[in-house]
């Protein structure tokens, strides 16, 4: 009996250290992909072409996808970066309405300070006037600061004319960027409320 129940504590034991080794593999597997992602600039403008053809505007005549994929439209991407942000830099986001927007589509509220979000997908890179719309919003409504969210990128003008004005210019190689942070932040949330040994 004796002998038995020391044999069952030693294969326990020895369990244990194997789901330890083995928790501690996953786990570097896991750092090391996602590092290599954080890295890897030819992967992120890949995502972010992707993102691009997940959210564009279809014409009437549009091309017949796979099942794979994920089709969405425009409106449905303002929602989508809003998740992100609020994931990824906290807060709470709101999106607006479709329509009469006045050139924000979401404001982000961050440490009670207000922050106004313009998103365009967008296949070429994106001139000043999304810019001036939400300088001009952030004056009236008395926002901290804003965003301008492509899944493109920016003229040098509109970059240029962004300077000063409390405005992040944010690429679709930088959301793809911020899209990796929210996701990590997730997974530290869901760590957070998972019994360790599961």
């Amino acid at each position: 009996m004796l002998a038995i129940e020391l044999i069952a504590g030693i294969m326990l034991v020895i369990a244990f250290i194997h789901y330890l080794y083995t928790k501690k593999n996953n786990e570097y597997k896991v750092s090391l992909v996602v590092n290599h992602l954080n890295s890897s600039d030819e992967i992120k403008k890949t995502l972010a072409m992707g993102l691009y053809l997940r959210f564009k505007k279809e014409n009437v005549d549009a091309p017949k996808y796979s099942s794979t994929y994920i089709k969405q439209d425009p409106l449905q991407f303002e929602r989508f970066v809003a998740d992100i942000f609020e994931k990824a830099k906290g807060g709470s986001t709101w999106v607006s309405r479709a329509s009469g927007d006045f050139g924000v589509d979401f404001d982000h509220t961050l440490n009670d300070e207000l922050y106004l979000g313009q998103v365009k997908c967008y296949q070429g890179d994106l001139s000043f006037e999304p810019i001036a719309l939400v300088h001009s919003n952030m004056v009236k409504r008395n926002a901290r600061g804003g965003y301008v969210v492509t899944t493109g990128s920016f003229t040098p003008a509109a970059r240029s004319y962004a300077k000063g004005l409390s405005i992040e210019l944010i690429d679709g190689v930088r959301l793809v960027d911020i899209w990796l942070a929210s996701v990590n932040n997730a997974e530290q949330e869901i760590r957070k409320i998972t019994p360790e040994f599961i």
